[in-house]
């Protein structure tokens, strides 16, 4: 599909439309294309704007399903917008709190500014034939549909989960609540849940994180207290495990690898505050650009550089680690509650691709570990592949490597703890403990 331009004159449901179509079909996330538009409008409208575009993505396969059943045939070329927009109009109908005139009305007249004046009235036919059928009591006799996801992820979770895969599509489509890591090293987290409270902001705490804090509604979070004095940083709670897992201690030499946007990294130093050394690596010089800002904000110094992980001749000074930090890249199956669009622009075969990549990296990294030294692996992945089947074969074919259970249950067959989205308000997350053998040089 060919690229489409930003309507020239700003409207909310054109540019919603064009976000849309930017994930659909141009394979773009929704950050990138929401932070383009949003530049366009106020702080009302944005939340608007990424309320309705995350929810077509939950919603995507009813909506197509709907509109297949309303439209003659599709529509082509640079009309293919219209489609999207319907679609936009077909949730605001069905699961929105949007009126149901400004949901027609509104709809129908952002055509013009997509290029598609001409086709205002197919999108009024097709939104006032949807009302009038009725579609949304008809129940839709087909499971993946039902899912809200894509053929081969459903069958992905079937696979891997049997009985409990129902639930785990439930909550993969569920609202993810906003999560707050307080910064010990400038307030406690009692101090500052008092600031939250004193700013009639709803909270809770977690007992499974010391420094964790999760907002019971979604809120500006450049607004709330102590935002500009770095006394908190939005972390999910499975993210917030990294730092507890890989143990930091002072006078070490860290590796956090994969590092953007920076995250685990500032929680790392914020338990370890006199480390000798560390570095947050990351490919992405775009990415780097948040890892420097987090720090900034967060008052951490910590060294920061470009480099592609599978060659460490590019970046590392030859001293080995005494702790890794691999976030690997993976298909991020786990936070799809938290970015919708991630279960459209993945595909099945991106899986054993993401897999050799992961395997690269651990065998790579593994090399500027020294003896007697830490390596957590970590995703934000469900999928056995590229998390305890990975691990598995990493133990098994390298003679230095030794798995450290982190909970209980793990056993060399079933290795790493896997997060499910949902668990203890969490998102989907892996982690593995490796310990190199003392007796193996670098």
């Amino acid at each position: 599909m060919k690229p489409l331009p930003l309507p020239k004159q700003k409207n909310l449901r054109a540019d919603c439309a064009w976000v849309i179509y930017q994930i659909l079909e141009q394979g773009k996330s929704s950050r990138d294309c929401l932070e383009r538009v949003q530049r366009r409008h106020n702080a009302r409208d944005n939340a608007w704007l990424q309320e309705m575009s995350l929810g077509v993505m939950r919603k995507l396969p009813v909506l197509q399903y709907w509109l297949r059943t309303l439209l003659d045939r599709p529509l082509k070329g640079n009309k293919k917008v219209i489609e999207h927009l319907i679609m936009l109009g077909l949730y605001q109908l069905a699961f929105s709190r949007v009126s149901k005139h400004a949901a027609v009305g509104e709809t129908v007249a952002a055509a013009s500014y997509l290029g598609g004046t001409g086709l205002k009235g197919l999108v009024n036919a097709v939104l006032r034939n949807f009302q009038r059928e009725e579609l949304i009591d008809k129940a839709i006799d087909d499971p993946i549909i039902n899912s809200g996801m894509p053929k081969w992820l459903y069958k992905a979770i079937e696979s891997a989960y049997q009985d409990g895969a129902d639930t785990i599509r439930q909550s993969t489509n569920e609202m993810a609540p906003i999560w707050l890591r307080v910064n010990t090293q400038q307030i406690g987290r009692d101090e500052f849940a008092t600031l939250l409270t004193q700013a009639d902001i709803e909270f809770s705490l977690s007992e499974f994180h010391p420094d964790g804090v999760i907002l019971k509604s979604r809120e500006d979070i450049t607004a709330l207290p102590g935002f500009d004095k770095g006394f908190f940083a939005v972390q999910d709670g499975a993210a917030q495990l990294a730092a507890r897992y890989l143990d930091p201690q002072d006078g070490e030499r860290i590796l956090d690898c994969c590092a953007a946007p920076g995250g685990k990294t500032g929680h790392i130093a914020e338990r370890a505050p006199k480390l000798s050394y560390c570095l947050a690596l990351d490919a992405d010089e775009k990415r780097l650009q948040r890892v420097h800002e987090n720090m900034t904000r967060l008052k951490h110094t910590v060294d920061i550089k470009q480099g592609d992980a599978t060659n460490p001749s590019q970046w590392w000074d030859g001293i080995p680690f005494d702790r890794i930090l691999l976030d690997a890249p993976c298909s991020a199956t786990g936070v799809i509650r938290r970015h919708p669009d991630i279960r459209w622009l993945r595909k099945s075969s991106d899986i054993d691709n993401l897999a050799a990549l992961q395997r690269e990296i651990l065998e790579a990294l593994w090399t500027t570990l020294k003896p007697g030294g830490t390596m957590l692996y970590a995703t934000c992945s469900i999928l056995p592949k590229e998390n305890k089947e990975q691990i598995r074969r990493f133990v098994a074919e390298t003679d230095d490597a030794t798995l450290v259970p982190l909970i209980k249950t793990e056993t060399s067959e079933n290795p790493g703890r896997q997060i499910l989205p949902g668990e203890q308000q969490m998102d989907g997350f892996y982690y593995a403990r490796l310990v190199k053998s003392s007796g193996e040089s670098v």
